[in-house]
């Protein structure tokens, strides 16, 4: 029975380390404020493929040819999304995410379900293409 104990005991502290180790690379986030108030801004359409660093391992891709609308604005820039790619930032956890751009310049994301900002490592300027409103 003694030895049934510690098998049993060893196996619960096994799951509890592997389980509370998993989160070992987070995305960098401040808490920001979405305005969708003010006056809307023209899409755009992305001409080159663009890969951002967040600080991860995982850069995130925002493919070319992709169309971006205007959502609303964070004190960092001009905030869009995009119905031709599904957009994410990932670490140890996957979050879904916009784009927040800046003069031109990529400069991070806006993460909507928890409503804040995730800087990229360095600004990139974006191959942006004016596109009428639909």
């Amino acid at each position: 029975m003694k030895g049934l104990y510690k098998i049993i005991l060893s196996f619960f502290m096994m799951v509890c380390l592997v389980g509370c180790a998993f989160d070992l690379v987070s995305v960098k986030q401040v808490p920001t404020k979405l305005d969708t108030g003010q006056p809307p801004k023209n899409p755009f359409v992305l001409g080159k493929e663009t890969s951002a660093d967040i600080g991860t391992s995982f850069n995130t891709t925002l493919k070319q040819g992709t169309k971006w609308q205007y959502v609303g604005v964070i004190p960092e820039g001009d905030v869009y999304k995009t119905r031709d790619q599904v957009l994410t930032v990932e670490a140890s956890n996957i979050h879904e995410a916009y784009i927040v751009v800046s003069s031109g310049n990529l400069v991070g994301f806006y993460l909507p379900v928890e409503k804040t900002f995730a800087p990229i490592s360095q600004k990139m300027e974006l191959a942006i293409q004016a596109v009428t409103p639909e």
